[in-house]
C-alpha cells in the first residue's frame, strides 16, 4: 500500500483519498452521518420528528436493542453507489476546490496521534517485537482512506444481532470482515491483532490529552478491519468521545456506535444504556428512548437504571409539552430505588407542569394520573403532592433551579399578577391574588415571610430517628475507636492490644449510656463540649472560662454536663508536639468540684469524647425525667431559650461526624434543634476574670423544604437555595382564584 502510494501524485494524491474518505465515511453509517458534503440519501432528523421516516431505533425489540442494521444497510448500499459516481465526477476535475471538512481535520489528527505514539515506542512494550510489522500495520491504518474504497461498505449495523439474539453473532461478523480485510491488504493475523493493539493505546494516548478528534477516524478503522476490541478500550472511546462539545445533533452519534458494539459482544453497562439513550434524546425520539428502558426494567440489566439514564428522557417529555407520559416516567423514577433525583430533576418537570397550566384552580387534569396512583392530578393540591415528594428526597435547592421555577410558574400563570420578574429579594408583603415565586428574606428571630406571612416551622427530630441517632452512636462507637487506636498504634503510641482497647472504648460509651438513663437527680438539659469551650480563643486549656459557661448556664435555668477528656483533668498533659500545660491548684480544684456535683463526665483515655456529648442530646435519661418533656416553650415565664432539651454548647463544626452520624435530613434536624454556639468576650486582665458570654441558640426555623399555611389563606412552600443567605428562601405561593 505503502508503494502503491508513492507511484500518485503527492498533491492529487491528497485530494482523492480525503474525498473518497469523507464520502465513504458517509456511508457507513448514512442516517447519522457527519459529513458536511451534502447527500440526497442522508435523512436528516426533523423528518423522523414529522413522521415521514421511520426511526431505525424503533425496530429494537426486547429480545435485542440493535435490530436496525437491515435498514441501515439499504441506504448505505445507495449512497455506495452515489458516492462512486461522485467520486468519479470529482477525480476527473482536479481543479474542483473542496474545503475541508469535519473528517479530513479529524484523520489529520489520527495520523499526528498516530505518529506521536509510535515515535514512543520506549513505553509501548507491545511494539518491541518487530520493527517492520510495526511500520507496516501504521502505514495499513493511516492508508486506511484508499484502502477501503477495495471493500465492501459497512457500518456498525452490519455486526449488530437480529431479533431473535443469535449467540457469538456480533463476533462472528467482525471475524468475516476481518478475513475479508485481510485477504485484501495481504496483512498477517499477527499484524491485525498489532492494529487491534496499536488503536487500544490511541485509546489511552487520547484519554490522557483529552483529545477525541483522532478517535472518529480510528472507529471506522475497527469497523473496516473488522477488530474486535477490549472491552476496557471501548469503555475509554466512551469516555473519550464524551468529551467532545461540538457534536450536535445532526451529526452521526458515533459514541452510541461504540455503545451498540460493546453490548452486543459485552454485557451492556450503565454508560453504554446512558449514551443509546442520549442517541434517542438527541433525535426526539422519547418513545423510542422509553423503549428501550422497557426493554431492560424488567430483565437482569435493572439494575443499570440510574438517574442519567432516565432524566434526559423526562426532560425531552417536559419540552415537548408532553405531561401526561412525563408524569408516568417521573413516577417510575421515584419508585425506582437505583433513580436518585436531584434538586434539579425536580424543578424542571415541576416547572414543566406549571408551564403547561395544569396547577391551575381549574385546570384538566394531568392524563393517566390516577392511574398512577395520585388523588389529586390537578390544581393546587398536584402541586402539593409533587412538592412533598420533592421534599422527601431534596433538602434544598440550588439558584439555577429557583430560576427555573420562577420562570415555569410565570409562563403557567399569565393572566395573574406576579410578585416580581427577578429574584431580587421581596419584602412586602404580597396580595393573596398575586403569584409569588420570589427570593425572600425570612426574619431570623420570628421566622416569618415578609411576602406570605407565613410562619417557618423549626422541624425537629422524630422520635425515632432521636432513637436512630443514639443507636448509630453506639454503633459507630467501635468503628471510630478502632480507627483511633489503630493512628495511636502506629505512632507507637499504644504498644499492644489497641483492638483489645477499642472494644474497651465501646464498652464504656455504653456504660455511660447507661449511666444517663438510670442516674437519679435532675435531669440535664444542657450538654458542654468541654474541650472546644476550654479551648476556646486560647490555644490551650482555661479551665476557669469552662467554670464561667456552667455557672452562666446555671443561671439561665440549665443543668448543665460537661464532658471532658480525662487528659486535661491532670496536672501536666501534652497539649501538642513541643508543648507542655501544667494546671494550677485552683485549676485542679475547680475540675474536682465540678465532678464532685455531677456536673462533669471524665471520659477516660483511648475514648472520643465527641462520642459522649453527641449521645448524650439524644439520650431518653428515662428515670431523671420521670418520663416527662424536659423540652422548653416558646415565651416561657423563665426566660429560657425556647426548644428541645439538651441543648449541645459546642461551635464544633461537626465534620468529622457529619457523613457517619445521619443521613443528611436527620442531621440537619438534629443540629438545628440541639447545637447552640457561643462566643466570650476578651478578658482584661487574668483569664479567670468573668466575661460575658453571648449564646447564639438553635435555629428558629429548619433549613429544608417546608410547606407553611399563610394567616390570610392558602399555603406557601420555602425552599432553601444553596448560594443564597442562611436566612433567604425561594418563596412558591399560588395565587387565590377569587383573591380571598
Amino acid at each position: 500500500m505503502k508503494r502503491q502510494a508513492a507511484k500518485l501524485s503527492s498533491s492529487h494524491f491528497e485530494r482523492v483519498v480525503v474525498r473518497r474518505f469523507t464520502f465513504l465515511i458517509a456511508s457507513v453509517c448514512p442516517l447519522t452521518t457527519t459529513c458536511l458534503v451534502s447527500s440526497p440519501s442522508f435523512i436528516p432528523s426533523h423528518r423522523y420528528r414529522s413522521g415521514l421516516e421511520p426511526y431505525p431505533h424503533q425496530r429494537f425489540g426486547v429480545a435485542s436493542l440493535y435490530d436496525m442494521q437491515s435498514l441501515m444497510q439499504t441506504q448505505s448500499s445507495s449512497l455506495y453507489a452515489e458516492t462512486d459516481a461522485r467520486m468519479t465526477m470529482d477525480e476527473n476535475n482536479e481543479d474542483t476546490n473542496v474545503p475541508d471538512t469535519n473528517m479530513s481535520v479529524n484523520q489529520a489528527a489520527f495520523v499526528d496521534a498516530i505518529e506521536e505514539i509510535v515515535a514512543k515506542r520506549n513505553v509501548i512494550r507491545d511494539f518491541r517485537k518487530n520493527d517492520e510489522d510495526l511500520e507496516i500495520v501504521k502505514q495499513s491504518l493511516i492508508g486506511m482512506v484508499s484502502l477501503v474504497s477495495t471493500l465492501p461498505p459497512c457500518s456498525v449495523s452490519d455486526f449488530l444481532p437480529p431479533s431473535n439474539g443469535v449467540k457469538g453473532y456480533t463476533k462472528q461478523k467482525l471475524q468475516d470482515r476481518r478475513e475479508l480485510y485481510l485477504n485484501k491488504t495481504n496483512l498477517t493475523m499477527d499484524q491485525h491483532k498489532l492494529g487491534t493493539v496499536l488503536l487500544a493505546h490511541l485509546a489511552d494516548h487520547c484519554a490522557k490529552t483529552s483529545n477525541p478528534k483522532p478517535l472518529y477516524a480510528a472507529w471506522d478503522n475497527i469497523l473496516s478491519a473488522g477488530m474486535i476490541p477490549l472491552s476496557r478500550t471501548l469503555s475509554t472511546y466512551l469516555y473519550v468521545l464524551g468529551l467532545d462539545e461540538d457534536v450536535c445533533s445532526e451529526e452521526r452519534d458515533v459514541a452510541a456506535e461504540v455503545a451498540m458494539l460493546h453490548d452486543a459482544i459485552y454485557e451492556p453497562t450503565e454508560k453504554t444504556i446512558s449514551l443509546l439513550v442520549k442517541s434517542f434524546v438527541a433525535r426526539g425520539d422519547a418513545a423510542g428512548a422509553e423503549a428501550l428502558l422497557d426493554g431492560i426494567a424488567d430483565g437482569p440489566l435493572s439494575e443499570l437504571l440510574r438517574h442519567r439514564t432516565t432524566s434526559p428522557i423526562l426532560k425531552l417529555h417536559c419540552e415537548n409539552g408532553d405531561i401526561g407520559s412525563a408524569l408516568r416516567l417521573y413516577h417510575r423514577m421515584r419508585t425506582t430505588s437505583r433513580v436518585k433525583m436531584d434538586d434539579l430533576t425536580y424543578s424542571n418537570f415541576i416547572a414543566a407542569v406549571a408551564q403547561n397550566g395544569y396547577f391551575l384552580p381549574d385546570s384538566n387534569e394531568v392524563e393517566g394520573g390516577k392511574d398512577l396512583g395520585y388523588d389529586a392530578v390537578s390544581g393546587p393540591q398536584l402541586l402539593d403532592v409533587l412538592i412533598t415528594e420533592m421534599a422527601q428526597d431534596v433538602l434544598d435547592i440550588s439558584e439555577e433551579s429557583a430560576i427555573v421555577l420562577q420562570h415555569g410558574f410565570a409562563l403557567g400563570f399569565q393572566g395573574f399578577e406576579c410578585a416580581a420578574n427577578s429574584l431580587d429579594p421581596i419584602t412586602s408583603l404580597c396580595g393573596n391574588d398575586v403569584l409569588v415565586a420570589n427570593r425572600v428574606p425570612v426574619d431570623h428571630n420570628t421566622g416569618k415571610c415578609p411576602a406570605t406571612d407565613a410562619t417557618l416551622q423549626l422541624i425537629v427530630l422524630e422520635p425515632e430517628q432521636r432513637v436512630h441517632v443514639h443507636d448509630t452512636l453506639l454503633e459507630m462507637a467501635r468503628e471510630k475507636s478502632m480507627g483511633y487506636t489503630a493512628k495511636l498504634a502506629a505512632k507507637g503510641r499504644v504498644t499492644h492490644d489497641h483492638v483489645e482497647k477499642a472494644e474497651l472504648a465501646t464498652k464504656i460509651l455504653k456504660d455511660f449510656s447507661d449511666w444517663l438513663d438510670s442516674r437519679e437527680g435532675r435531669p440535664y438539659t444542657a450538654i458542654v463540649d468541654g474541650a472546644n469551650v476550654a479551648y476556646f480563643g486560647w490555644g490551650k486549656v482555661n479551665v476557669h472560662q469552662l467554670n464561667l459557661m456552667v455557672e452562666a448556664l446555671k443561671k439561665k435555668g440549665e443543668d448543665p454536663l460537661v464532658v471532658f477528656p480525662q487528659k486535661y483533668t491532670r496536672r501536666k498533659f501534652h497539649l501538642r508536639q513541643g508543648m507542655m500545660q501544667i494546671l494550677q491548684d485552683e485549676e485542679l480544684e475547680i475540675l474536682e468540684r465540678l465532678q464532685e456535683n455531677d456536673q462533669m463526665y471524665v471520659v477516660p483515655p483511648m475514648c472520643l469524647d465527641d462520642m459522649y456529648w453527641m449521645l448524650a442530646s439524644v439520650s431518653m435519661q428515662t428515670k431523671s425525667t420521670n418520663g416527662l418533656s424536659i423540652d422548653v416553650a416558646k415565651n416561657n415565664e423563665e426566660g429560657r431559650f425556647p426548644g428541645l432539651r439538651p441543648i449541645v454548647i459546642s461551635n464544633d463544626k461537626m465534620r468529622d461526624h457529619k457523613d457517619d452520624l445521619l443521613d443528611e435530613r436527620a442531621f440537619r434536624r438534629w443540629a438545628c434543634s440541639h447545637i447552640v454556639n457561643y462566643n466570650f468576650t476578651e478578658y482584661i486582665e487574668g483569664q479567670q476574670d468573668e466575661r460575658e458570654i453571648s449564646f447564639h441558640a438553635a435555629d428558629i426555623f429548619s433549613d429544608e423544604i417546608q410547606r407553611n399555611e399563610c394567616p390570610g389563606g392558602g399555603m406557601a412552600w420555602h425552599f432553601p437555595v444553596s448560594e443564597w443567605d442562611a436566612n433567604e428562601r425561594f418563596c412558591l405561593r399560588l395565587p387565590s382564584a377569587n383573591g380571598n
